[in-house]
């Protein structure tokens, strides 16, 4: 039996059930609310740590739009400034995802080489990938690659590649851009390849943006020695940037500016901008590809098969590209017919080959330079003395050589100037008592060979040499050489290339200056 308080109490109780029902059903509603609006938040965090993260590939110019060429502060006179004239501009601030949106597509490739082949730097016209550096050493020289996203700092000495994905480590590379090994006065470049996952080494914010790449070098050193003006820099520079036809941007260190006046012409076919002064640039530059440092195959020499980029060049390739650059007419010697006396033409003296005598100023000197003259005329030259001075302009230099036919000299850098004879002319290389066949060789033999003249070498004996009188007969110079080498380079040069002057012995010379004049007549 149930009492009416019973009764009353329990539809009471079954109105708690429901409404004890309702809200375990609401708060179940709003768990599943609030589990759904955490993982809203959640993807949206996430989403924008993903744009704005430093480990995100966010380039800080998109590759395929073009900007306004702008100059940088400083520019100075034509061949040596601190900004580039043309393929660069500012960088663009944008929102980090329009960055991405814009790189997604496929970019327009620009900065392509015109009229040389094709370059192998196509990865200038494609979005960033985690890039590469690729160093490689050579007998002379130690040069690196840089592909990807390259940030140069000048004033700092660095290049910097900047990867899109993770790397697991950071790398360096100490680089010296001139051509050779270890020389004093020149700073060294660090080439760094970022660890992607660390924050305490950000990239550079790029303030400039080139369309072309980039080689990084260094003046100073040996210039201003003629030879090593063309084995240190000149031949290297063209081996390294040929193949883009003038489309790449240099950046100098340690300028020379009187060194770029004074081969201006050649740099100037070399590339179409203005050399940037690698110390004083306090830019931030953007590049897709950056060479850093210039290989030197051999001394005054290319090897073929180390020339970058697929494109084919060897040493008969530089002296036609210095006959076009300084406009020389001649591209072969002279004409003549298998006699050796040949009767007048029409009245007219047949034409002779003409012989170049190089008469050095100081050491390595020729002491009886009539004799030599006579002795050649004799042989069926026409002879002109010549004493080529360091301030005498390249191109004044370079019509002059190309008219001989056969240049003739010591020993020295006087022979430099066989790149501007005409191909299948002559080279006639005096070579100082001492050994020395084996750099005279290397140094002016190879090379002139490789431009397709015709060498011939004249080593001369102890009794040509004036240190046979200055030193007498038992002095190890004279005796033994060989003791002399083994001493080291310092007294090899102090003897046999600081001291010694020579005296030719014309009835013992006579053969090769026949041998000069055969080979004229067989072309």
């Amino acid at each position: 039996m149930v009492s009416v308080d019973a009764k009353q109490a329990a539809p009471a109780a079954g109105g708690r059930g429901l409404l004890s029902s309702w809200a375990q059903r609401h708060l179940n509603l709003c768990f599943v609310a609030g589990f759904l609006l955490v993982l809203l938040t959640y993807l949206v965090v996430s989403q924008q740590f993903a744009v704005t993260s430093p480990v995100a590939a966010v380039p800080t110019t998109p590759p395929h739009r073009k900007h306004q060429a702008v100059k940088s502060p400083g520019a100075g006179e034509a061949g040596f400034t601190q900004g580039g004239r043309e393929g660069e501009g500012k960088a663009e601030a944008r929102p980090a995802h329009e960055q991405q949106q814009q790189t997604a597509g496929p970019p327009k490739a620009e900065g392509r080489a015109r009229g040389v082949g094709k370059r192998d730097d196509d990865g200038a016209a494609k979005p960033f990938d985690n890039g590469k550096v690729v160093c490689i050493a050579s007998p002379y020289s130690y040069t690196c690659d840089v592909f990807g996203d390259v940030r140069t700092n000048g004033t700092a000495h660095t290049v910097t590649l900047v990867p899109a994905t993770s790397r697991p480590e950071r790398r360096e590379w100490s680089i010296q851009a001139y051509a050779r090994f270890n020389m004093t006065g020149i700073p060294n470049v660090t080439v760094t390849q970022l660890d992607s996952t660390s924050a305490l080494s950000p990239a550079p914010a790029c303030t400039v943006t080139h369309r072309v790449p980039a080689i990084v070098l260094a003046l100073g050193g040996h210039l201003g020695n003629y030879f090593h003006d063309f084995s240190d820099a000149l031949v290297p520079l063209f081996v390294a940037s040929r193949r883009y036809g003038g489309e790449v941007q240099l950046l100098a260190g340690n300028i020379q500016p009187w060194w770029l006046g004074k081969y201006e012409a050649v740099v100037r076919r070399l590339t179409k901008y203005d050399v940037l002064d690698l110390d004083h640039d306090d830019q931030i530059r953007c590049f897709r590809h950056v060479t850093v440092g210039l290989n030197m195959h051999k001394e005054f020499n290319i090897v073929p098969e180390l020339v970058p980029g697929g494109v084919p060049l060897s040493m008969l390739n530089f002296t036609a590209f210095l006959r076009e650059t300084y406009s020389l007419p001649r591209a072969a010697p002279i004409r003549l017919t298998n006699k050796k006396s040949s009767p007048p033409v029409d009245g007219k003296k047949m034409k002779k080959p003409r012989l170049m005598l190089l008469d050095r100023g100081h050491y390595r000197k020729l002491v009886n330079v009539p004799e030599i003259v006579k002795a050649a005329e004799k042989a069926g030259f026409e002879v002109t003395i010549a004493d080529p001075r360091f301030n005498v302009r390249v191109k004044e230099l370079a019509l002059s050589v190309n008219s001989f036919d056969v240049l003739l000299g010591v020993h020295g850098a006087g022979l430099t100037n066989s790149a501007f004879l005409p191909p299948g002319a002559v080279v006639i290389q005096v070579v100082p008592y001492g050994k020395l066949e084996p750099m005279a060789q290397r140094e002016f033999g190879d090379p002139a060979a490789n431009m397709g003249l015709r060498y011939l070498e004249y080593s001369i004996s102890v009794e040509e040499s004036t240190l046979l009188e200055t030193l007498g007969p038992d002095h190890p110079a004279i005796k033994d050489p060989d003791s002399v080498h083994r001493s080291g380079w310092d007294k090899v040069a102090e003897y046999y290339l600081g001291k010694q002057n020579v005296r030719v012995d014309v009835q013992r010379f006579a053969p090769t200056l026949a041998l000069a004049l055969d080979h004229l007549r067989q072309q």
